[in-house]
């Protein structure tokens, strides 16, 4: 049997675990995590881990495997995954991958792009132009350093506008004319399904979220990482807005207030992000999983 790599994908908060746990009993295999946030193990309550109970039904990869004070990024996952999924496959032909980082998906899907090494000074002069300047100044060095970037990626995104800017500052050429034109080819086959709502529900959802995060305890978790808050594991929704309630720049409803707003926009940049497949078929957030399996099932026979 041909070797295949089932994909899930979806917003935050939509149900993907759950439908990863059935899949991976269903298939009998185990599951690559492909979401960045959940590579740390200290950080498990706001970056809604599988629970404990849920890693104990299912072996997965990638999960709580780094700790926030060791350097890791998207090129060193790559790697890892590719090599830890072809060892699953010596096992079963089968291999499930699950997660909400888009970035980390695509590099296992297609390969990432290869960009020159560029002096890290110059993402410090960045991101400090971020703060001093605002995001605005940013986006309008990189209409003129590179238009083609400019009208494709996410403008409200600063971390997306800085990386594209360092390429272009360090390298005095456009960040999108290293962009790859043709993806790697892979291993195995894949087949991507997506799990969807109607955005008021799933902002719904994510707002249920966030209040069950802090009573599971959520502010004692980002108080226990606080002094540890400049680093880049820390910079994401659910600890940054936090730190400035700790510091005493906001309120606690402020700060849990602000958690929920850009944790939807996090969504909304999901959708955007997975809507660009056109490969990936999505089902609704409450689809029967056995509609989904009888699915997979047909898709398995026609690539195998």
């Amino acid at each position: 049997m041909d070797k295949h790599l089932i994909s899930i994908v979806g917003p935050t908060g939509i149900g993907k675990t759950s439908l990863s746990l059935k899949l991976a009993s269903y298939f009998d295999t185990e599951i690559i995590s492909a979401d960045s946030r959940q590579f740390y193990k200290e950080i498990p309550i706001g970056t809604a881990a599988p629970t404990t109970s849920e890693l104990s039904l299912v072996k997965h990869y990638f999960i709580h495997h780094k700790s926030i004070k060791d350097p890791y990024n998207v090129g060193t996952f790559e790697k890892e995954a590719i090599e830890q999924i072809r060892q699953c496959h010596l096992l079963n032909p089968m291999v499930i991958m699950v997660g909400g980082s888009g970035l980390y998906v695509n590099a296992i899907l297609e390969g990432l792009d290869e960009f020159p090494i560029v002096d890290s000074e110059i993402r410090n002069k960045l991101n400090q132009e971020l703060i001093t300047s605002g995001i605005e100044i940013l986006q309008k060095e990189l209409k003129e350093s590179d238009p083609i970037s400019y009208d494709s990626i996410e403008l409200k995104n600063p971390q997306r506008i800085i990386r594209a800017l360092e390429i272009c500052r360090g390298t005095k050429q456009p960040y999108s004319s290293f962009l790859k034109n043709k993806k790697i080819q892979r291993g195995f086959k894949t087949i991507s399904i997506g799990l969807k709502a109607e955005r008021s529900l799933i902002y719904e959802r994510i707002d249920s979220r966030v209040d069950n995060m802090i009573r599971n305890g959520l502010l004692e978790e980002a108080k226990s990482v606080f002094e540890y808050r400049t680093l880049n594991a820390l910079n994401t929704v659910g600890y940054k807005e936090l730190f400035k309630y700790f510091d005493g720049t906001w309120t606690l409803e402020l700060a849990i207030s602000e958690i929920k707003k850009n944790t939807r926009r996090f969504a909304k940049r999901q959708l955007t992000w997975f809507d660009k497949d056109e490969k990936t078929h999505w089902f609704e957030y409450n689809t029967d999983p056995e509609n989904i399996v009888n699915y997979l099932n047909k898709e398995l026979k026609k690539t195998s």
